[in-house]
């Protein structure tokens, strides 16, 4: 077994065959997230809450049993069964050090990301390893799990070099296994100044290869995997590397200006979108890696008798967005594996004890639309319409295009700050007063909602992986 390796547009092996990975990030696990698992806010606060409602021990127990049922043997077996050959693994620094006690690793930190990372391993399955929580936040939203909307990291050099000292402990401890695919530094940064991280990439790269010269390292471009405008010439410096973008399509969410109907129109906007974001690695001749993509589906406890419909759409654009990889060759890793039922490969029954527990705060959450990822706006877009009127009577239109603009247009931002921000602060407690009185058996069952056993699948979003993924084999 060897190292897969980066050769101008390609991944190989050690012997030059071109090796194309397909597969899914396992989002929502050791970097939890609200529209995956069903809380408010970030992470950070959610796990504070519980423990004052539960106690430290009991929330730690909670915790880990989820991260154990999460991802087991059997979500290995399925996986590879599609005919998928890589997980992306999202964590949290936070795993790994406590900001109270920095650059003091916590060895239990590897004990879920080893276990999994093995388990794939067995079954034939490659793993990439990603930081999608840095110190401070490097980005401005809910995944940094910083609770604002700053991303810090940019502006506190010590956040950064705390990242640097993370991944050099991760690469003494990954060196020498070869079913890891590479590792991916920093997740959708969002530098305002578009040169910090190039300097970032710079210091993470050499830090890297002080220990590990073998693994690949996939590398995100600016303003969440989108913005490469501002790279130049750094790739020279940087061997054995491939660039991540994030091809997430309008068409696949709530906010769709218009349904999807597979129009050659429609399709040329799916590839303007995709070739602008890989441009600065197609000028050059570089390896892209797309790390995340992927639609969001309805549910029909919300969308009702409209579910099959949209959902139908949804797979059009899925299935487009394949058309155009697989004419490329392109290695992707759709977003997500699993969820409670919003766009994982697989999702948590309504039926187990969690779904069951929070069937009422879930349904809250979503009329409030305190969830960035897909909100469906329309109960309360009256609240909020009058304070963009206000911003945009007060407020001259040359001075709305705060950064990340354009991705973040200024109804985004409004929208980030009141409700994924103010709101979800005061239903965090609310979330944690769920497990009040619950014993350790209890609070046990909840977490293994989460197990494969308690998890439907998403056929329609499976079948049509499978095929691709076949079908991008059989050309090889």
């Amino acid at each position: 077994m060897a190292y897969i390796k980066v050769s101008g547009t390609k991944l190989v092996d050690k012997d030059g065959n071109e090796i194309i990975l397909r597969g899914a990030g396992l989002g929502g696990w050791m970097n939890m997230e609200n529209f995956i698992s069903g809380y408010p806010g970030c992470e950070f606060q959610i796990r504070a809450a519980l423990a004052d409602v539960v106690g430290k021990e009991k929330s730690e127990f909670f915790f880990d049993k989820f991260l154990e049922y999460f991802f087991s043997d059997a979500d290995a077996v399925f996986f590879k069964s599609l005919g998928l050959n890589c997980i992306r693994l999202p964590f949290n620094y936070r795993h790994f050090e406590d900001d109270m006690n920095p650059r003091v690793l916590k060895p239990e930190g590897f004990k879920h990301l080893d276990r999994v990372i093995d388990l794939c391993a067995k079954h034939g399955i490659y793993t990439i390893l990603d930081l999608h929580t840095a110190p401070g936040g490097q980005n401005t939203d809910w995944h940094a799990d910083a609770g604002t909307h700053i991303a810090n990291f940019w502006v506190h050099k010590d956040f950064q070099d705390r990242a640097i000292w993370l991944w050099q402990e991760l690469a003494k401890h990954y060196k020498d296994n070869t079913w890891i695919a590479g590792y991916n530094p920093l997740n959708e940064p969002t530098d305002p100044y578009h040169t910090r991280v190039i300097d970032f990439y710079d210091r993470v790269y050499q830090a890297i290869r002080e220990i590990d010269p073998d693994h690949a390292l996939f590398l995100d471009g600016n303003t969440f995997a989108s913005d490469f405008s501002h790279f130049g010439d750094s790739h020279k410096k940087w061997e054995n590397a491939a660039y991540s973008i994030h091809d997430y399509s309008v068409f696949g969410f709530p906010s769709s200006p218009e349904s999807y109907a597979s129009t050659e129109t429609q399709k040329r906007r799916l590839r303007r979108s995709y070739e602008k974001k890989r441009q600065w690695m197609d000028e050059r001749g570089l390896c892209v890696w797309n790390g995340e993509w992927g639609p969001v589906y309805a549910r029909k406890q919300y969308e009702g008798d409209k579910t099959d419909k949209i959902n139908e759409e949804r797979y059009r654009v899925l299935q487009d967005q394949l058309e155009i990889y697989n004419k490329d060759r392109l290695s992707w890793s759709i977003w997500l594996y699993k969820d409670i039922g919003f766009q994982g490969m697989v999702h948590v029954s309504l039926d187990t004890p969690y779904m069951t527990l929070f069937k009422d705060f879930l349904a809250k959450k979503h009329r409030l639309a305190v969830d960035a990822w897909g909100a469906d706006e329309t109960w309360v877009r009256p609240v909020y319409q009058p304070l963009i009127n206000l911003i945009n009577q007060e407020i001259p239109a040359k001075f709305q295009n705060l950064y990340p603009h354009p991705v973040w247009k200024l109804t985004d931002r409004i929208g980030r700050l009141s409700r994924i921000i103010l709101i979800s602060e005061f239903l965090v407690q609310e979330w944690a007063e769920h497990f009040r009185g619950k014993s350790e058996q209890e609070l046990d069952e909840i977490a293994r909602s989460f197990s494969f056993d308690n998890c439907l699948h998403r056929d329609g979003l499976n079948k049509i992986l499978t095929e691709n993924a076949q079908l991008v084999g059989k050309s090889a």
